[in-house]
């Protein structure tokens, strides 16, 4: 295992935990924790034994959003920059075969938020919020984010949240559907740890499916989806883990997957 200035990894009953480990300047992503973010989540999804990942933030927030204080080291423009530091993990989980769960604790701004929209799932802290804090230093959201604001929020709210700066508390983010559930803080990593592990027990290639599925579902038509779920169920119904389901369903049994 690597070790990593930055970041925190552990691994129990198949959940990896990435947590953002800076929390004197708020879990700011500066250049040696944005390589380790793409280190980190790689060996994540190399590993066999892990089904779930729950990204967080080590202290009083999830994640500041970029150092600021860095500037560009060792690139000429941000796009270079954003397809060399960020890019890669943010398509990383996006592809993923697996599911990501981000566990919220305090604030989670610019490319913070950006990262939690990215993930399948999202739990948080009562005292958490997302702040889009670009325009407030005359920038604009930017790691996929203005495709997750539209997509979650609809292009007003979108609009209103990106030009003034604004802030979504925890309950906000569960009315408009960013988040899923809202715990209190003292309990949020259990919380994530006892989600993470009940859809660890789940079904992996049902999951996958359902994932790749989901996430194409709003840039295809009706049809498309029907025809997309249908070659999907077809694999599904002929791989060892469904076959053992419905007998351990009939024999009222738990069953167990192994993603065959």
């Amino acid at each position: 295992m690597n070790d990593y200035k930055f970041i925190q990894y552990t691994v129990s009953n198949r959940v990896a935990t990435i947590a953002l480990n800076s929390p004197k300047s708020l879990n700011a992503l500066n250049q040696q924790m944005r390589l380790e973010l793409i280190d980190v989540i790689d060996v994540a999804e190399a590993d066999e034994e892990v089904r779930v990942i729950v990204l967080t933030g080590i202290g009083r927030g999830f994640c500041a959003g970029a150092d600021l204080s860095e500037g560009m080291p060792g690139f000429d423009s941000f796009v270079d920059q954003c397809a060399a530091e960020y890019e890669p993990w943010l398509m990383t989980i996006h592809h993923s075969s697996k599911l990501y769960v981000a566990a919220v604790n305090g604030a989670a701004a610019g490319i913070g938020a950006a990262m939690v929209m990215n993930c399948d799932l999202v739990l948080m802290a009562e005292d958490a919020y997302l702040y889009q804090a670009f325009s407030a230093i005359g920038l604009m959201p930017d790691g996929g984010a203005t495709w997750q604001l539209v997509h979650k929020l609809g292009y007003h709210r979108a609009m209103d949240l990106a030009v003034n700066a604004g802030k979504l508390t925890a309950e906000q983010c569960l009315d408009h559907g960013i988040a899923n559930r809202v715990v209190a803080s003292n309990s949020l990593m259990d919380q994530a740890q006892q989600w993470a592990e009940l859809m660890a027990k789940g079904a992996p290639l049902a999951q996958t499916a359902i994932k790749q599925l989901m996430r194409d579902a709003t840039n295809l038509c009706y049809q498309q989806v029907i025809e997309n779920e249908a070659q999907a169920q077809s694999v599904l119904i002929d791989s060892k883990d469904s076959r053992n389901a419905v007998a351990a369903f009939f024999k009222k049994q738990r069953p167990k997957f192994r993603g065959e």
